[in-house]
């Protein structure tokens, strides 16, 4: 048996071999050092023929899902090794082998899984040349997509906006991945490197010609190149764990970009598009907001529709058309809720459907979700909406199959047909026979029972069984005098004993031949069912996909009419995007319509960058928030919450809000806020919306300040996008005179006497102070501290660069430490003597004894200054 173990354990050396022994999974060896510490496992031993035991551990057959389930979290693969014949079935060793290897990739069970989103396996491509290509399925639902990113997305954006939950990739992709902030951070899975071979040009075609069975890659709509390579590899991989062709992978999908919009990493993050930034939940997202999904299909689709919004004028409308006859029905609306409630996962029941593992509770779901078909066929009857009456009309409720299982399957069939009792009474004639020779036989036990009592007197005789030794009969201790010769002793217990009988010997005969023949019938009769299903299995796909895509229109349309949102005019790319009364949609569903203060956006060929000051809290990251979510929003397809907008399409939504230090890369959080500003900036048109928030924090104030200039010149000369740029560097207000575009707003504060008050109101207009001061005193910083730091303030305001340190510790608060190093500026000569000894020298013909001369003349300087100093 180790023989064997060490066999196929060399075959999967990557993975977790669960080897099957009886009613257990043993891990041996390393595998076994490793699970019982990630599964808080004991360790045991067994011999292996070496002078050592090997380690081992095991998890019961029957809890096996929740171990694998722990290792995928843990980022293992797990292979399962199984019993393939019975114990006794044949001479010699049990056959064993592989069925499966599950990665985070290939999950497929429900409890591994979120039943809300998609879960990803990715294949990447890299050419020598540096094009990418790059394919992913959904193994539980059967999605299969893939892309050749153009020039204006990085492939490393694109991927993280897939967040795929595992990475194959050939030689040179795995190398350009694994060295990138996104693995290094956590935010993407190390990639794994695939077979190189996998990825070449024929290789790849071939084993997608093979997988869909076509004659060339045109039959698919396919060409070939990096894109197709990535996909061969994939198709390789699921095949090869998975151990099967899986015929619910549908044709791929090619996700073909040409200037429309792609939303990536930092947008969907900053935006806070499916989760928060701050704790991860997904309420305060928007996708909380927009969720009023009745099925689990329709949860995913609505995400799906958040992160990859629409770019097309006509097909955008054709949404809003949809969601604008759902908003005045509410009548059909209801009715529509009602039937989706009832729909249950369709989507990733074919999942199960393909790897015939679907078992007899879970077709009776798939036989009651075909039953609810026609409500919603019947619901959207009268619509006149394209979307609606397109999608109505390809949905097939299948009558004829769900009249088979309604038939077929009993009200509350077991969990697996092993149990026996899946069928209904009726269905079979040669079942009905089995089940009424083992009803027969059970009155004939009654009966015999009592007959025993009466011809042996012994009142408490019981007639009994097990599986290890069938039917007896059961006496106690103080009867067992009055048991007849004929009693056949069968096994002793500390009450009593167990007996049989020939008569009884005969009926148990009679009543297990029924059994096995009954479950065996069953078995078969079950198995004729999972045909069919596999057979209808297209049909029931195209069924999951329209009752997603109609449950996504009906979230929108409860999302709508629920916060009072309106619908947005399209205009086309570049147009103004005009906005009248707009408000946040998350804030306002968190505090309340009544508690929203809502603003104007206007965004024209006259006003396309928008500078806005005021003070933090004051609400200007909310705005230019809402402004994007708005304009996001409109991509979708969805109402947006405002009396009126009329929104020009974008190509991108670019967000640079908030940073932190890259540790890990040594990137400080300036660092982290350049490159990202590069990259919007390399790669945003002017078709572009810019969501630009404090550029420059995090370095000098005049640093910060020169780099913001720039930045706003830039984009209002040469980049010209639609561009929100919040700021608290006021002197940015000064250039609505100089540059084309550009319009001064602020949010307005009430000030009195020292206390402010937020009015969360955008006016036209520059502010003239960020009240940094009064919004401490807000946040509960010490009076001592906020009073010391306005004489601080007082004093820069009103001194030039000499006469400031003088200003500030004149006038020193009552714990001030005053200090040489107060100033902000230089105070006299001494900077620039130092900075032209050193201008002065040339570092690269200097000698040793030049440098340290030099050293000493500084050294010097300095000890002459501090003697000054101490005169003072």
């Amino acid at each position: 048996m180790m023989t064997h173990y060490k066999e196929v354990k060399s075959q999967y050396p990557d993975t977790i071999l669960m080897y099957r022994l009886g009613d257990f999974y043993e891990m041996f060896f390393d595998d076994a050092l490793e699970a019982s510490k990630l599964l808080d496992l004991t360790l045991t031993g067994r011999d292996c023929g070496l002078k050592d035991r090997a380690p081992m551990c095991g998890v019961p057959y029957h809890a096996v899902d929740n171990y694998i389930s722990r290792l995928i979290k843990c980022g293992k693969k797990v292979a399962i090794c199984e019993q393939l014949t019975a114990p006794g079935d044949q001479k010699g060793m049990v056959k064993r082998d592989v069925i499966r290897v599950i990665t985070p990739g290939t999950v497929t069970d429900d409890d591994m899984l979120d039943a809300t989103a998609n879960s990803y396996l990715m294949s990447v491509y890299r050419g020598k040349s540096g094009e990418f290509g790059l394919a992913w399925a959904d193994v539980s639902t059967g999605e299969v997509k893939m892309t050749e990113p153009d020039s204006t997305i990085e492939p490393e954006d694109f991927i993280l906006s897939v967040a795929p939950s595992e990475i194959i990739a050939n030689e040179y992709a795995t190398s350009f991945l694994n060295s990138t902030d996104s693995v290094a951070l956590g935010k993407l899975p190390r990639a794994q490197a695939y077979y190189e071979y996998s990825f070449s040009n024929d290789n790849a075609s071939d084993a997608v010609t093979s997988f869909y069975n076509v004659y060339n890659l045109a039959a698919l709509g396919l060409e070939p190149g990096a894109g197709v390579n990535a996909l061969g590899a994939l198709l390789g991989y699921i095949t090869s764990t998975q151990k099967r062709k899986l015929d619910h992978l549908t044709t791929p999908a090619v996700i073909r970009h040409n200037g429309g919009m792609f939303i990536d990493y930092n947008t969907r993050r900053n935006l806070e598009l499916t989760e928060t930034i701050f704790d991860k939940s997904k309420t305060g997202s928007l996708l909380w907001v927009l969720d009023h999904t009745r099925t689990n299909m329709g949860a995913r689709a609505l995400r799906r529709a958040v992160l990859e919004p629409l770019s097309d004028a006509e097909a955008i409308d054709k949404r809003l058309d949809a969601v604008g006859e759902l908003v005045k029905a509410p009548m059909v609306r209801e009715a529509l809720g009602e039937a989706l409630n009832e729909i249950r996962d369709i989507e990733r029941l074919c999942n199960k459907i393909a790897y015939g593992s679907v078992n007899p509770r879970e077709t009776q779901a798939v036989g009651y979700s075909l039953k609810q078909l026609p409500y919603v066929k019947r619901a959207l009857a009268k619509v006149k909406s394209v979307a609606l009456k397109e999608l109505a009309a390809s949905v097939d409720p299948l009558e004829a199959v769900t009249e088979l299982l309604e038939s077929a399957l009993v009200d509350a069939p077991p969990a697996t047909v092993k149990d026996g009792g899946v069928f209904r009474a009726g269905y079979n004639a040669e079942l009905d026979a089995f089940r009424t020779a083992q009803t027969s036989a059970k009155a004939w036990l009654a009966e015999y029972e009592a007959k025993e009592r009466e011809a042996t007197g012994i009142k408490q005789l019981k007639v009994g069984y097990n599986r290890v030794f069938g039917y007896y009969i059961e006496v106690s201790n103080s009867n067992l005098p009055m048991v007849p010769y004929r009693f056949e002793r069968k096994q002793t217990l500390t009450t009593g004993e167990r007996y049989i009988t020939d008569e009884l010997k005969k009926m148990e005969e009679v009543i297990l031949g029924a059994e096995e023949k009954a479950l065996l019938l069953e078995e078969k009769l079950y198995g004729d069912i999972k045909k069919l299903l596999a057979d209808v299995m297209p049909v029931l796909q195209r069924n999951a996909r329209s009752v997603a895509e109609i449950d996504m229109l009906y979230s929108l349309a409860t999302a709508a009419a629920k916060g009072g949102y309106c619908r947005p005019a399209i205009r086309p790319l570049g147009a103004d995007i005009v906005i009248k009364n707009g408000r946040h949609p998350v804030v306002e569903a968190l505090k309340g319509k009544n508690e929203f203060v809502p603003n104007d956006a206007v965004m024209t060929d006259d006003s396309r960058l928008l500078i806005v000051t005021g003070p933090n809290m004051a609400g200007k990251s909310t705005y230019m928030r809402q402004v994007a979510l708005i304009v996001l929003m409109a991509h979708i397809g969805s109402f947006v919450p405002a009396d009126e907008a009329s929104i020009g399409l974008v190509d991108r939504i670019f967000t640079r809000v908030g940073a932190s230090d890259n540790v890990a890369y040594g990137q400080s959080t300036f660092m982290v806020e350049m490159t990202e500003m590069a990259n919007i900036l390399n790669n945003a048109t002017a078709n572009s919306l810019l969501i630009l928030d404090e550029i420059g924090r995090g370095t000098s104030t005049l640093d910060g300040l020169s780099i913001a200039w720039a930045i706003v010149e830039h984009i209002s000369l040469k980049l010209k996008a639609k561009t929100l740029f919040a700021t608290h560097y006021h002197e940015l207000s000064e250039l609505e005179n100089t540059l084309p575009a550009l319009k001064n707003y602020h949010v307005l504060i009430k000030d009195t006497g020292g206390e402010i008050t937020f009015l969360y109101k955008i006016a036209r207009g520059g502010a003239n102070k960020s009240f940094g001061i009064e919004v401490a005193s807000l946040a509960g910083i010490n009076p001592k501290i906020t009073e010391r730091a306005r004489n601080i303030m007082r004093a820069v305001e009103s001194s030039s660069d000499g006469s400031m340190r003088e200003k500030v510790t004149a006038m020193p608060g009552e714990d001030a430490v005053i200090s040489d190093q107060i100033g902000l500026f230089p105070e006299d000569d001494r900077y620039s003597a130092l900075v032209g000894v050193l201008n002065d020298t040339d570092c690269e013909s200097i000698t040793p004894i030049q440098a340290l001369t030099i050293l000493s003349n500084l050294k010097e300087m300095v000890k002459n200054d501090v003697k000054k100093r101490k005169k003072k």
